[in-house]
C-alpha cells in the first residue's frame, strides 16, 4: 500500500482542524479551508516520513508559478527545519490536495537561481515570511511541488 494514501493528520490544535474541516469540505470552509488567515491560500501536503514510512499530512500556504506550487519550510522561523520538509528530502514523492484536487508530485527545494524570485511571491502572499527569515541564521527554502506526469487532475 502507497504511504500516501493513508496519512496520519497533525495530532492535536489548529492543523488538525484545519486538515479535517479542509478534507470534509474540499477546502470551502470559511475558516479552516482554502483560504486562511488574511487571505493566504492553503494547500495540503502529504508527505512520507523518514523514520515511521507513514503518510503525514500538513496545511501549508502556497504560492504558484506557472503550472508549479510553491511552500515555504519556515517553521516560524525556528532553527529546525519542519519535520515535513526533512521528509520530502529524504523521499520527493509527495501529494498535494488544493480544494478537491488532489494529485501526486515531486518535490524538491529551489535552486540558488530561484531561490530569490520565488521568495519575492510567497511574501508576497504572506508578508511574515521576511520576519522569520530575519529569526534564523538558517536559510528558508521555497519548496516547489511539481505534479507528477499522468496526473492531470
Amino acid at each position: 500500500m502507497n504511504p500516501l494514501d493513508d496519512p496520519s493528520d497533525p495530532p492535536a490544535g489548529w492543523a488538525r482542524t484545519h486538515v479535517r474541516q479542509y478534507i470534509a469540505t474540499d477546502g470551502a470552509d470559511d475558516k479552516n479551508g482554502h483560504i486562511w488567515r488574511r487571505g493566504a491560500p492553503v494547500l495540503l501536503l502529504t508527505t512520507i516520513g523518514r523514520r515511521s514510512g507513514r503518510g503525514r499530512r500538513t496545511p501549508l500556504i502556497y504560492g504558484r508559478d506557472g503550472d508549479r506550487y510553491l511552500v515555504v519550510a519556515s517553521l516560524g522561523g525556528s532553527d529546525d527545519a519542519p519535520k515535513w520538509f526533512d521528509n520530502l528530502m529524504a523521499d520527493p514523492r509527495v501529494r498535494v490536495q488544493v480544494l478537491g484536487d488532489v494529485f501526486d508530485a515531486q518535490a524538491r527545494p529551489a535552486t540558488a537561481e530561484e531561490q530569490s524570485r520565488l521568495w519575492q511571491t510567497m511574501t508576497a502572499i504572506w508578508p511574515d515570511y521576511d520576519n522569520y527569515q530575519k529569526r534564523t541564521d538558517r536559510p528558508i527554502p521555497v519548496v516547489i511541488l511539481e505534479r507528477r506526469s499522468g496526473d492531470e487532475g
